[in-house]
């Protein structure tokens, strides 16, 4: 009777999904530690990095039209809200007023969503370079290598889809 639900699709969409925002993590996580493009090393550069590396896997999973794919982003969608809801409380965010700070971030991460469609839609080549220049999160003069080193991940990405 329960093992029916351990082989119901939405949990296998679930798992995957998990995959790759634990993927999104990893990626992100070596990208700011490895690179000092940043102005700042703070929470807002993170989500920075985090939101536009979703992005990207939200972009593709759309595009490549991955079967369950609206399940598969809700489902990554929610992992970075429960996570951002986490990493929020730890960074000493009180139970009264996490609520209005996970909404704002939630906006945040929106309004990049449809700045980076309307990116990607505009200019293939100079995706990042603008992304950044936009939100202002690295240094003017590590633009270029930032976006290159973007581009770098981007296509592994990219190849990570297609051969799945």
């Amino acid at each position: 009777m329960i093992l029916q639900y351990f082989q119901k699709k939405e949990n296998k969409d679930k798992k995957y999904a998990l995959s790759k925002y634990s993927n999104i993590l990893e990626i992100s996580n070596n990208f700011i530690k490895n690179n000092n493009f940043f102005k700042n090393h703070t929470f807002n550069t993170s989500f920075e990095i985090i939101s536009i590396i979703l992005l990207i896997h939200i972009k593709l999973i759309k595009d490549i039209k991955i079967n369950n794919y609206k399940k598969i982003n809700e489902y990554l969608i929610n992992s970075f809200i429960s996570d951002l809801d986490e990493s929020l409380r730890i960074n000493g965010i009180g139970d009264m007023s996490i609520g209005k700070y996970v909404k704002s971030y939630v906006k945040k991460f929106y309004f990049r969503l449809s700045k980076f469609d309307k990116i990607s839609k505009t200019s293939a080549n100079n995706i990042f370079y603008e992304y950044f220049s936009i939100f202002d999160i690295i240094l003017d003069e590590r633009k270029k290598e930032a976006s290159k080193k973007m581009d770098i991940i981007y296509k592994s990405i990219v190849e990570s889809y297609e051969f799945s």
